[in-house]
């Protein structure tokens, strides 16, 4: 993949124009996408296989009355006037009728209607008037949400001075989240952090172009999405503080990379590539491990969030498109204007410091113990507020206190008691009843004997007594634990009820809904956890090849996420610092909150960590190779020292930027997203600076050189990932072996190969130029096998140098399959015919294995003919295989290749060599 990102780099590169304008393309092609088809984003919640949403399905075909949305307006009468007076009485009644004309309404309840009690407070203050419409709240028109509060405010205004009137109920419980001017300065900060970072205000303004521009380019694909599935208002803002996030982040550690080889004195154009094989790859990875945990957001099995997922990690993979694309596209155009301002000279005569470790990492790793403790303990408090951490559905109660449906919502509390905001609904067939108004009464005086019921609004059957409905007004808040016990207390009464009246019952309606999908989501966290924590450690264990260091990163990680929920519990559970981030109400968070927390924490910790933990494995690898007398533990600290310094600069300013851009959507955000941009924010910082720079380095100081640790089963089993683009830098330092623009076919030295325990080949050393032939033999076939196989790209060889066609292997193998023609002819039905498919086309090279196959009497003509027709094309190099190398030969000198020569390798053993890794992973530019 390093390869294949650096060739790609270095084609932005060197097109930068093509590159611009095809990303602009599509953003224009998108926003005309938008004008098209988008539908606008919608506020409903639903959760199939739950009984609350079952039953919602079952009203709406029973008793569709009571199946829609509702709203209500709350009248509070004059100080020392009576709602049951007039002209309260005549004025709300008409106001009813006029209700009850609007489009789309089912019904419309006057307090005062003989029928229906509970709609009147107690000392008379006060009267509610609810409105039953036909669906759901996004099936409702904008003309019918005008027409209803134009008639409230017609209400308002007729009855007496010093009267309230305040519309809301749940077609208002939620509000479309909107982009503040204040969420612009965590962009500015992101800019201040970048200026310091790169010193150039030009450059520094390059992250930014290119995270606005995926970032627009992500929102418009999510807008156009609404035209075919239901997208929730939450997501696009999500997607949005992700997209900037990341997006910024991104390109930052390619251009840092960038900045610092052109520093150093390479050619820009050569740096750009580099730096998008090597940091470019990194972020790759990264991004992977975002979309991951993203799309592990379907693990709730509940459709709007799966929804949110999907969208907020397309506008990961899109950031991750652009940095990898447009930035070196980007840097195409300031070509070497990247070094920024350079630092103030010394005054004469002041001595240059020589520049050491970094002062806090070795001051962590010199007290590593201390601070271990430290930071773990410090954590685990911070943590202790997340053990009263209580989800919920956000409703109006959160809205801010200028909102009318907020002020409402606060009037009915306090007029008629929290649980009027609140109603449950409990459902039934009723079919074999006799008699369904006495078996409703009856059934609605038994749920009303319930703890935690205040009263029994509506106890009734439908038109055509086939089904009845209960309505139940609890004695909490819609969002309170109470409530939730509540509900769960009516369904463990539900063989009860049926052994007594016959009665299937459901508990539903919009709290039923809410307190449903928050269940959900609870009992998905642990499987959600498990998921997360363990792709952590397979990905890192395959990264570093290490078991100790996926084991520390994974513990860190659920120690920032458990003091992130800890942060997030006590602002908006306790109440500590709320007004000063403009919390509206105290109380219930909403409840996806802890796992889009855990999932894109999970991609940002991993994120960090890779980037500092790389950089200290390979200065420990390097610290080995050049070891003069030091002990390995020495070697291993001094590893993460001299790594984390290297590479502390870019992840501070990293998590600067993150966490600006996180924070700047707490104090004017929409209340929904304030908990998780909260819990983000604070999550990034201690994830980055207590747990990636300060736990990490400690821990991995006392681990010492076990901190590299592999069982060597582990290493066999795992596969290689070239995440810090090693291949790149070996291609480099490779560029020039066995000599500049070398013209050999191909050419390995030193090749060893080791598959399941058993060296296949070892010390392989050859060379075939174009129009020349080689023979290979061997007393094992598997031998023979295996290295045309790694000649044509099809193995990758354990150690050594090989190039084919001018390629480095393994880098390079998909370039080198299709270069080469391959004959496997040992197990061949039809050598001839595999003989001639290897020869079609203008593959400059051909492996023959098995030659003695075309040796035959009947066949060595055709295969003779087919090899001179193949060579008349254009010079191929071939390389047979062949027990009978003499006879191989002859083949060979009869189809135009003379003198070919014969290489002997040894046979397959099952001794396991010492490997020189200095041409693998130990090689630097």
């Amino acid at each position: 993949m390093s390869t294949l990102l650096s060739t790609l780099g270095r084609w932005s590169y060197r097109h930068p124009w093509r590159v611009l304008i095809s990303w602009l393309l599509l953003l224009v092609l998108a926003g005309g996408g938008v004008a098209l088809f988008a539908k606008g984003t919608d506020n409903s919640f639903s959760i199939p296989g739950t009984e609350a949403q079952a039953g919602l399905e079952q009203l709406s075909r029973t008793f569709p009355q009571a199946s829609g949305t509702s709203a209500q307006y709350i009248v509070v009468a004059a100080p020392g006037d009576k709602v049951t007076d007039e002209p309260y009485k005549g004025d709300v009644i008409a106001s009813v009728n006029e209700l009850e004309k609007l489009h789309g309404v089912n019904a419309a309840t006057s307090p005062y209607d003989e029928h229906v009690t509970g709609l009147v407070s107690d000392d008379k203050t006060a009267a509610i008037v609810r409105v039953q419409f036909q669906g759901q709240s996004t099936n409702i028109s904008k003309e019918t949400k005008a027409a209803l509060q134009s008639q409230v405010d017609d209400l308002a205004k007729q009855l007496p001075q010093g009267s309230t009137v305040k519309l809301g109920g749940d077609l208002f419980a939620t509000s479309v989240p909107g982009v503040s001017l204040i969420e612009a300065v965590g962009l500015l900060v992101a800019l201040a952090v970048l200026v310091v970072t790169f010193r150039s205000f030009v450059i520094a303004g390059l992250p930014l172009a290119t995270a606005l521009l995926g970032v627009g380019l992500s929102m418009a694909l999510i807008f156009i999405a609404t035209a075919f599935a239901s997208v929730s208002s939450t997501t696009p803002l999500l997607a949005l503080m992700l997209g900037l996030a990341v997006g910024i982040d991104y390109a930052l550690f390619i251009i840092a990379r960038h900045q610092d080889q052109v520093r150093s004195g390479m050619d820009p154009e050569e740096s750009a590539s580099r730096a998008t094989g090597t940091a470019g790859s990194a972020v790759v990875f990264a991004g992977i491990t975002v979309l991951i945990a993203l799309i592990g957001l379907s693990f709730a099995n509940i459709p709007f969030l799966t929804t949110m997922g999907i969208a907020a990690s397309v506008a990961v993979a899109i950031a991750v498109l652009v940095a990898v694309t447009l930035t070196p596209a980007l840097l195409g155009f300031v070509k070497g204007r990247v070094v920024g301002w350079r630092r103030r000279p010394r005054a004469e005569g002041k001595r240059a410091k020589v520049k050491g470790p970094n002062r806090w990492v070795v001051l962590v790793t010199k007290h590593p113990v201390v601070t271990t403790i430290s930071v773990v303990v410090g954590l685990g408090l911070l943590a202790l507020p997340a053990l009263s951490l209580a989800l919920a559905l956000p409703n109006a109660g959160q809205l801010p206190k200028e909102s009318q449906a907020r002020q409402s919502y606060d009037l009915v509390a306090e007029h008629f008691g929290p649980g009027f905001n609140g109603p449950l609904i409990v459902t039934g067939t009723i079919v074999t009843s006799n008699d369904p108004l006495t078996l409703m009464k009856d059934l609605g005086d038994d749920l009303g004997k319930l703890p935690g019921v205040k009263t029994i609004a509506l106890a009734t059957p439908n038109q055509t007594a086939d089904t009845g409905i209960v309505q139940i007004i609890p004695d909490s808040a819609p969002d309170s634990v109470a409530t939730a016990n509540l509900v769960r207390e009516i369904r463990a009464q539900h063989d009860h009820i049926l052994k007594k009246y016959g009665v299937d019952i459901k508990v539903t309606g919009f709290t039923a809904v809410g307190i449903d999908i928050s269940d959900r989501l609870g009992g998905a966290l642990l499987p959600f956890a498990i998921f997360v924590v363990g792709l952590s450690l397979v990905l890192l264990a395959i990264i570093f090849r290490s078991v100790w260091v996926p084991i520390t990163a994974a513990l860190g990680y659920l120690l920032s996420v458990a003091a992130a929920f800890g942060i997030v519990s006590a602002v908006f559970i306790h109440g500590v610092g709320a007004d000063a981030l403009h919390v509206t109400r105290v109380g219930p968070i909403i409840s996806f909150m802890p796992i889009i927390l855990m999932g894109v924490l999970f991609g940002l910790a991993m994120d960090y960590q890779m980037f500092l933990v790389t950089r200290m494995r390979e200065d420990y690898v390097h610290a080995r190779r050049d070891a003069h007398g030091f002990s390995d533990r020495a070697m291993a600290v001094g590893a993460v020292r001299s790594g984390f310094s290297a590479s502390a600069r870019v992840v501070t300013a990293a998590a600067i930027i993150m966490f600006a851009v996180f924070a700047a959507f707490v104090p004017e955000g929409d209340s929904s997203l304030k908990p998780i941009a909260l819990g983000l924010a604070s999550g990034i910082a201690i994830d980055a600076f207590l747990v990636r720079m300060t736990l990490i380095p400690a821990v991995m100081a006392l681990l010492g050189d076990n901190a590299w640790w592999m069982p060597r089963w582990l290493e066999r089993v795992l596969p290689h990932f070239d995440i810090e683009g090693e291949a790149v830098v070996r291609e480099r330092a490779l560029a020039g072996w066995p000599e500049p623009d070398t013209q050999a076919a191909v050419v390995a030295e030193d090749l060893w190969l080791i598959e399941g325990g058993q060296t296949l080949y070892s010390d392989v050393a050859l060379r075939v130029d174009p129009g020349q032939a080689l023979v290979v033999t061997s007393p094992d076939q598997q031998t023979t096998e295996a290295l045309l196989l790694t000649i044509a790209g099809r193995l990758s060889p354990t150690d050594g140098r090989i190039k084919v066609g001018g390629h480095l292997l393994p880098a390079r193998a998909s370039w080198v399959r299709g270069q080469v023609g391959v004959a496997l002819l040992q197990r061949s039905r039809l050598p001839i015919e595999d003989l001639r498919h290897a020869l079609r086309g203008d593959a400059p090279i051909v492996v023959i294995d098995h030659a003695e196959a075309l040796c035959a009497p009947d066949v060595r003509p055709e295969a003779i003919a087919a090899m001179k027709d193949a060579a008349s094309v254009h010079p191929r190099a071939v390389i047979v295989s062949a027990a009978d190398a003499a006879a191989a030969q002859a083949l060979l000198d009869d189809a135009g290749w003379t003198d070919a020569p014969v290489l002997a390798v040894a046979a397959a053993s099952t001794d396991l060599p010492e490997l020189d890794l200095s041409n693998s992973v130990e090689v630097t530019a």
